[in-house]
């Protein structure tokens, strides 16, 4: 039983977690706690074994060579697809108080992610029913057949702040394409991944279709490793990404990547200065931070700066940080103690280095001594001059927003570019014209223009340079998942171009 600092409770259900080889619990030797971040206490334990990897990419290989699903029609898959979102929002607490007691998040916001992931469950099942293959007539007599076929078995590698979230992103797109998969969640966040497999097999998914394997670092390594690991999708950081890219593109299999951001939200002179601030703070601060699209470059124009800047210090003022499980707290802790202290040394080495601090910048001063263990970083905002300061080229991932000041357009442009990042942008301004070239300028996968953190099922999601390579969501995503093929048939005699069929053909 886990109770809140406001006197409630929230019941947890299980406390020990593994992983689930062909429908069945495999505890391994090794065993990690888990540490709730907001109180810096043990919740629970994960156990791990290296050599489940190999057993469970051998599975989910014979599951797809030998069984029913990749052979399904669309149909069919697509019935599981809705079952599986059903099962979801039938699980929607379980999953996450799981998922807050992993990463810290407020539980209305991972209440909030884990009912939304259903909908994506819902959209792929939509695409198989209404994709249709491509005909293309290449003669009169020849025809060619455009059609997607499943890769094979695919490796699932998900992020911490989301492992229930972006884990969907992956495993529906993945399912409805038709393939076997294999899962690893972080190793500090194990259980929520668990509970979607139970979903998963209610709905009526074949057992050995998806493998779970726990673990860290090493673990991971092994699975893209695997030769019959046919691609990869991975969310992490940049330098994780990097390496695992190396792995799988050594051994020419796929992969997808969606790494590191140092987002840029640019506020334009004409901007509506309250909606601006109202996406800052939203998009800065959501998930304490912990969010790879987070707006964490503010780029002002000069002539707005102090009025912009009042309002934002005083939105912030207005924040509540505190206990996730309390439904009144904005931001909750860092979801890791090696997370807060890289966080606040970056933090230090800004200050250090001449920026600003104009809130924050340390642990909030009201979080309650039954918090005192937890990983507190208030919401700070640091004023820099210099743009190639490290707290403007590194990804942060805490409640850390660096504002920088900006002449015209042109030069707002140059510094949002100015990064090996390309996740995410995001302006605001009334001008039409300005809307098209901006947009058209920014080096990022998503721009968002008067709004900002919009993600859609629909809409596909990736990064441009070292954010990463491949796309999320959308028709698009399900495409990183297939194998195109063209199926030629020729209707009509053989062509014959050296002369030796016999007369009478």
């Amino acid at each position: 039983m886990h109770t809140a600092n406001d006197g409630s409770s929230t019941r947890i259900d299980r406390t020990e977690f593994h992983s689930v080889l062909d429908g069945q619990p495999r505890v391994g030797p090794h065993r990690v706690p888990l540490v709730d971040p907001a109180r810096g206490a043990e919740w629970g334990t994960v156990s791990w074994a290296p050599d489940h990897v190999r057993e469970a990419v051998d599975l989910a290989g014979e599951a797809f060579r030998t069984g029913s699903w990749a052979r399904a029609p669309r149909a069919e898959r697509a019935d599981v697809l809705d079952a599986i979102g059903r099962g979801v929002l039938e699980r929607v607490e379980e999953i996450a108080v799981l998922e807050t007691l992993a990463n810290g998040k407020p539980l209305a916001a991972t209440r909030a992610e884990v009912g939304a992931s259903a909908r994506w469950w819902g959209y792929y099942a939509a695409l198989l029913r209404t994709l249709r293959d491509e005909s293309i007539e290449l003669s009169a007599s020849k025809q060619a057949q455009i059609v997607q076929e499943p890769v094979g078995v695919v490796a699932l590698v998900t992020p911490f702040n989301g492992a229930f979230s972006l884990g969907t992103w992956k495993l529906a797109p993945a399912l409805a394409a038709g393939n076997a998969v294999v899962v690893k969640p972080p190793l500090d966040s194990p259980a929520s991944t668990m509970i979607l497999l139970e979903v998963l097999h209610q709905a009526g998914l074949p057992r050995g279709v998806v493998q779970l394997v726990q673990g860290g670092a090493e673990v991971g390594a092994a699975l893209v490793e695997q030769p019959e690991t046919a691609m990869v999708s991975f969310t992490g950081s940049t330098r994780a990404a990097g390496a695992v890219g190396r792995a799988v593109s050594g051994r020419l299999a796929r992969f997808v990547a969606e790494a590191g951001g140092k987002s840029a939200h640019i506020v334009f002179e004409d901007a509506r200065i309250s909606d601006a601030v109202t996406a800052v703070v939203q998009g800065g601060f959501s998930g304490t931070g912990q969010t790879c699209v987070a707006g964490s470059r503010i780029l002002v124009h000069r002539a707005v700066v102090a009025e912009f800047t009042a309002e934002l210090l005083q939105r912030i003022s207005r924040l509540r940080v505190g206990d996730p499980f309390v439904a009144e707290t904005h931001l909750g802790p860092i979801a890791t103690a090696t997370q807060h202290a890289r966080i606040r040394k970056l933090i230090d080495e800004a200050v250090s280095e001449g920026a600003e601090v104009l809130t924050g910048g340390s642990t909030p001063p009201a979080v309650p001594a039954a918090l005192a263990n937890g990983y507190w970083v208030a919401p700070t905002v640091l004023r820099v001059d210099d743009h190639r300061a490290r707290i403007c080229q590194t990804e942060v991932f805490g409640p850390v927003l660096a504002l920088v000041e900006f002449d015209d357009e042109a030069e707002a442009i140059a510094l949002a570019n100015d990064t090996e990042f390309g996740l995410a942008a995001g302006f605001w301004t009334q001008d039409a014209g300005r809307i098209r070239r901006v947009s058209g300028l920014l080096q990022a996968g998503t721009v968002w223009v008067n709004t900002y953190r919009g993600m859609d099922w629909q809409t596909p999601f990736g990064g441009y340079k070292h954010s990463g390579i491949g796309r999320e969501n959308g028709l698009e995503g399900l495409r990183e998942f297939q194998e195109t093929k063209a199926v030629v048939q020729e209707f009509g005699r053989a062509a014959d171009p050296f002369g030796l069929a016999p007369a009478d053909q």
